[in-house]
């Protein structure tokens, strides 16, 4: 019968995405649903105040869809219908989730661009329909957090979620970037929160990865003030390594949604290949 044959093993990433998953669900997280590669430049660039003219939005950081060339505004999602037994079809969502004005939100976006609003005076610049619908392989998992914190606008109470996916950048592959990657990222709204919050938070989630030597750094995010970067302390390599960044949304990303003003967020994001290299 031949020498039995060994079983297989979970691949490393796999195994720390498992392990990611059940520190999030732990500490009181939601899954956000990340199964949407393609977004547009709305949702992956101009509802997070990040201004048109970004070089982030350059092709040489962008991968661009060519067809269809543009999408739709933003809408809601089609509803979800179930076949009941007796034969009858059941709309599951018609009575559960407030109905959102999305072309409101659309101008209170544009506008914030634009002209400022909410105590912001915006980059002021004429903002590009044809820009914002753009399709995008999305670079960041964001794209995602910001959808669910426009849904949370219809019903504002505090809320974890998180998520973890592959995003895309355009970038030359080298020893420390990939044109594919996964993103770890995590979304906490509650009102009144702050930047001690959130840095407490993260020295609590990376203590639970085994990752206790960490150090912050101020950056900046065109969503986020103030942001700050991760390093993790490398026993391997004997250095500090970049793992994460983070910051508290802004105003002009958060207040065209319709979130109450002393409702904060916080958020971060760090891929998942660098803290299992640390690992």
């Amino acid at each position: 019968m031949g020498a039995p044959a060994q079983s297989g093993t979970l691949h490393p990433l796999n195994k720390v995405r498992h392990e990611f998953r059940q520190i999030f669900f732990e500490m009181g997280f939601e899954e956000m649903p990340t199964n949407r590669y393609v977004e547009t430049g709305f949702w992956n660039f101009d509802a997070l105040f990040v201004p048109q003219q970004h070089p982030a939005r350059d092709m040489q950081d962008t991968f661009y869809i060519s067809d269809p060339p543009q999408a739709d505004k933003p809408r809601a999602d089609p509803s979800k219908t179930e076949k009941l037994a007796n034969g009858s079809i059941s709309n599951s969502e018609a009575h559960a989730a407030p109905k959102q004005d999305y072309e409101a939100y659309w101008n209170s976006v544009k506008d914030v661009h634009e002209n400022g609003k909410y105590g912001s005076i915006g980059y002021r610049y004429p903002f590009r329909e044809e820009e914002s619908l753009k399709l995008v392989l999305r670079t960041h998992t964001t794209a995602v957090s910001t959808y669910m914190l426009y849904k949370l606008a219809a019903d504002p109470r505090p809320a974890r979620y998180f998520s973890i996916d592959r995003v895309f950048r355009n970038e030359t592959v080298d020893a420390t970037h990939l044109a594919e990657f996964h993103q770890v990222e995590g979304v906490i709204a509650d009102f009144d929160l702050t930047l001690g919050n959130l840095i407490g938070f993260m020295e609590v989630f990376f203590a639970k990865m085994g990752i206790h030597r960490l150090r912050f750094k101020p950056a900046y995010n065109p969503y986020t003030e103030p942001s700050l970067e991760i390093f993790g302390f490398h026993e391997g390599l004997d250095k500090w390594v970049e793992i994460g960044n983070s910051g508290m949304f802004r105003p002009e990303m958060l207040e065209p949604m319709g979130l109450p003003k002393d409702m904060r967020v916080c958020g971060w994001g760090l891929s998942l290949e660098r803290p299992t290299m640390i690992k």
